[in-house]
């Protein structure tokens, strides 16, 4: 099976006041938010039991995170099977910024796309975030 993107995993993007913007949209667009942002909570379609996730994330407009891209956004991606897919990028061509990093909720890696913006790839481990945010998520 081709490898492939299953989802948005995140938007993230740069805020002159993170802070003051995560305020702005719980108080007047109702997003349940955290220091890092609001976790919005999906079901997927394959599995309507299972919960998934995507981060909105407002940064500071000094982060470094989003270099080498000068973009004001970058985007995550869910995928499945990161080792086989990041050879596979490798293969083709596609600049792979960093190695894959293990966390307890899933396995990372960045890549650039054609115009210099940066990626980030994620196979998540959905279950991790049912844990510690049941009842605190945008749904």
């Amino acid at each position: 099976m081709k490898k492939k993107v299953t989802g948005v995993g995140g938007i993230f993007f740069k805020s002159e006041k993170p802070e003051a913007t995560r305020k702005w949209y719980a108080d007047n667009l109702g997003l349940v938010c955290n220091e890092y942002g609001s976790l919005f909570e999906s079901r997927s379609s394959d599995e309507p039991k299972d919960k998934t996730y995507l981060q909105w994330s407002p940064f500071d407009k000094d982060t470094k995170y989003f270099e080498p891209s000068e973009k004001e956004f970058m985007i995550n991606y869910r995928v499945e099977d990161i080792e086989s897919l990041v050879e596979d990028l490798k293969a083709a061509g596609v600049t792979v910024l960093d190695e894959i990093e293990s966390f307890e909720y899933g396995k990372f890696v960045h890549i650039l796309d054609p115009e210099n913006n940066k990626i980030e790839l994620w196979e998540p481990v959905d279950s991790v975030f049912t844990k510690m945010y049941d009842g605190k998520t945008t749904k």
